[in-house]
């Protein structure tokens, strides 16, 4: 089980992320964060910090040779 909370936490940072950037890009309406720049910005670096983390989450539950 060791690695899973970096796997679930880099997997919701990635979700979360992508949702902000087309929320900021425009692409989903209905939200008072549509259409501003902050979260296409804010959104990718999320994603990117959340890859990290799924990355170091799937070295931790790689056995060792």
């Amino acid at each position: 089980m060791k690695g899973w909370l970096p796997l679930t936490l880099g997997l919701l940072a990635v979700v979360v992320g992508t949702v902000w950037t087309v929320q900021g890009l425009g692409y989903v309406s209905g939200s008072v964060m549509t259409d501003q720049r902050i979260w296409a910005v804010l959104g990718p670096l999320l994603a990117l910090g959340g890859a990290v983390a799924l990355w170091l989450g799937m070295r931790a539950r790689r056995p060792r040779s």
